[in-house]
């Protein structure tokens, strides 16, 4: 009987994040390590007072200086500089560990820019480890932190996956596959030569879960692509296991078949131990102050009597990340959660699990009011971020990150589609309402109006922050604009600053915001979109700090991505320059504990172009109001602010007095367009 070689099973084993997770637990058994922080509770304003204005960066996109890497890229001196006068207290530096997948001795290449992890080691195509730590060195010496990632939902196929196959030890419990009788082998698909897997069709997976073998099909299939991926589950072709036994294995995939899920309730505990043991990795060794939970709401999947699996709001989501983020602060760190879910599942999985969560509830919507003027989708939004209890300062405001504009709006199609929504003096199910939302903004977005951006499949746009602005202004040929074009695109940009910096939270912009980088031609990165991936084209290369003035593509090979604005270097020599508007913006955010504040009033308003958000800052420094045209066309408008006592109303940025607010709360605002304010009412507390 035919047996896998011994040698490549110990390779195998000594490549495995598995067993350097149970290494890395022997070195904290027996001391009181782990028993000196709080952990039980989430903290996010202590998260946020660590560090609350980010950039992110995108690591296949950096340009770096001749001969050297990303990561010495991201520790120059001259970057930090930089970055130390805009205001950045912490860099996200996205995925930077070794991903992709072995297939025999080989390695082969992430499909999902790193986010498909095999290894608990720097991929050496960004650097090496203490070259990671120097960069939190340098992060530390400008009073900042860096900020890691951990991926609890998935791996890539390396080598823990590969020994899942070959049914090793408790490795087939890592992962959410299932063992196929040879007997129903004819159910599944021959996988073609060249492939290690191929995706089922839905006749075949409900097949299967008929059978008892599976749980079935899913709520919904993310990144589904018609031919490529129609299910979340795929199936493998014959392999040999360690006893000498061929087995065929059918494994979920909630993202790409490269992708496999891990089982967070196997008897084996084995997801838990290698993906804790990651994150204290990134802690302890590399110094990272906060950890990105990515894709943390798919840890449970459960099957159901009638119609789909139970594979959204399940409760071992929110125990996992209980699990996960309460480890992180037994570590002294904090985490967050940047996955697009419900406003109930942001809310249960921040009563325990991740100390912060990406601003997915807000994200379209102030997109929405830029594309159409009109600020009603937003202020609902807001207002139902309150109802469920979520602190606005509990919560990431961004820019631009490394995915799509999703525009998936999960909230009203999942728990809610049903509940009445009171839009535009309609009542709307929410199912109905997030029809309308998305189909206003893919008009506006893709296709005929805006061709430089692209759907990515069923989840939303591929752009850049810059070409949503151009697109809501109407500018359809990206080679033609103007100079004056350039001044309104960056007011804009400036106006969206304002929406994400002057609330409460944390506030975070990418590399590509602080450049004002385009999104690239698709035929640039069509090689790279084989899969129908098309979020290649807003990722574009990027050169901060002009350590490569003259390269054309980033070190990884990504093409230089237009840049509107230019470097930081260049722009901070430039007082009205996009960089050093921000840096004034930032200033005044952390001169007034803005990140701090507390968010107590969205008023109603008149004019449909206006938002107006009401903070009270902390220590007794009075109430401050965001107020902001997400319109062309200038407005004046009289507000109403119940409960606030009387003051001056200075502009904070420009140092101006704008008038008072009156004895019956009234105050008058006046916007040009695409313009914000941030105002203060002097000596003014609640009176309520």
């Amino acid at each position: 009987m035919a047996t896998q070689d011994k040698h490549y099973t110990h390779w195998l084993v000594e490549r495995s994040m598995l067993q350097a997770a149970k290494d890395r637990a022997r070195l904290y058994a027996g001391h009181g390590r782990l028993w000196q922080q709080p952990y039980a509770h989430t903290r996010p304003r202590d998260a946020s007072a660590i560090a609350s204005v980010w950039i992110t960066v995108y690591p296949a996109s950096i340009i770096t200086a001749p001969e050297g890497s990303v990561l010495e890229a991201l520790a120059h001196d001259k970057l930090w500089s930089c970055l130390s006068q805009i205001g950045v207290q912490g860099i996200h530096t996205g995925p930077l560990k070794q991903s992709g997948g072995i297939v025999g001795y080989e390695l082969t290449p992430s499909v999902d820019g790193n986010f498909d992890r095999i290894s608990s080691s720097i991929d050496p195509r960004y650097g090496s480890e203490d070259q990671l730590l120097q960069l939190a060195r340098m992060a530390a010496a400008h009073n900042a932190v860096t900020i890691e990632d951990s991926i609890p939902s998935h791996t890539g196929k390396g080598a823990d996956f590969r020994l899942a196959e070959m049914a090793y030890g408790e490795y087939p419990g890592l992962y959410h596959m299932v063992q196929i009788n040879e007997e129903d082998w004819p159910l599944l698909p021959v996988v073609p030569e060249g492939r290690d897997a191929v995706n089922l069709l839905p006749a075949t997976v409900d097949a299967l879960r008929d059978k008892h073998y599976i749980v079935g099909q899913l709520q919904r299939v993310i990144f589904f692509e018609p031919g490529v991926k129609e299910t979340d589950w795929s199936a493998t072709p014959p392999v040999l296991g360690v006893d000498g036994k061929l087995r065929r294995w059918v494994y979920l995939h909630y993202f790409k078949e490269g992708q496999p899920s891990l089982n967070w309730l196997d008897p084996s505990f084995a997801a838990q131990q290698l993906i804790i043991g990651d994150a204290l990795q990134a802690i302890d060794v590399f110094g990272a102050r906060i950890l990105r939970l990515d894709a943390n709401g798919f840890l449970g999947v459960e099957r159901r009597a009638e119609g789909n699996a139970w594979s959204e709001s399940h409760p071992l989501s929110v125990t996992g990340n209980q699990l996960l983020g309460g480890m992180i602060r037994k570590a002294g760190g904090f985490s967050f959660q940047e996955l697009n879910l419900t406003l109930d599942d942001i809310a249960g999985m921040s009563r325990g699990g991740a100390d912060l969560s990406y601003d997915f509830i807000t994200r379209p919507a102030y997109q929405h009011a830029l594309l159409t003027g009109d600020t009603e989708f937003l202020r609902l939004m807001l207002h139902q971020m309150h109802a469920f209890g979520i602190d606005p300062a509990s919560l990431i405001h961004g820019l631009q990150n490394h995915d799509e504009l999703t525009l998936e709006l999960v909230h009203f199609w999942t728990l809610h589609a049903n509940d009445n929504y009171l839009y535009k003096g309609q009542t709307f199910p929410g199912s109905i309402l997030r029809e309308h939302i998305r189909e206003e903004m893919y008009e506006r977005l893709a296709g005929e109006h805006a061709p430089y951006n692209l759907k990515f499949v069923t989840n939303g746009v591929s752009c850049t922050t810059v070409s949503i602005i151009t697109a809501a202004l109407g500018l359809r040929d990206l080679e033609r604009i103007t100079a004056a074009d350039l001044a309104l695109i960056q007011q804009v940009h400036v106006l969206l600053v304002m929406y994400n910096a002057m609330q409460p939270g944390v506030f975070a912009l990418s590399g590509w915001d602080l450049v004002g980088a385009l999104p690239l031609a698709a035929e640039q990165v069509a090689g790279m979109m084989g899969d129908g991936d098309t979020r290649w084209i807003h990722r574009g290369a990027y050169d901060l700090a002009d350590l490569a003035a003259d390269a054309t593509h980033s070190a990884e090979g990504m093409p230089r991505a237009r840049a509107l604005y230019g470097s930081l270097v260049a722009q901070l020599e430039k007082p009205d320059s996009f960089a050093s508007t921000v840096k004034k913006i930032l200033a005044v955010r952390q001169a007034y504990s803005i990140a701090a504040s507390r968010q107590i009033l969205i008023p109603d308003v008149t004019n449909p172009a206006l938002l107006v958000m009401v903070h009270e800052l902390p220590a007794g420094r009075g109430i401050q109001v965001t107020a902001l045209n997400f319109s062309p066309v200038p407005l004046s408008e009289t507000l109403i602010l119940p409960g606030i006592t009387p003051g001056t109303v200075v502009d904070m940025i420009n140092e101006r007095v704008e008038g008072d607010l009156t004895e019956t709360g009234e105050m008058t605002v006046n916007l040009a367009g695409y313009e914000g304010l941030s105002l203060r009412i002097v000596n003014s507390t609640p009176s309520m």
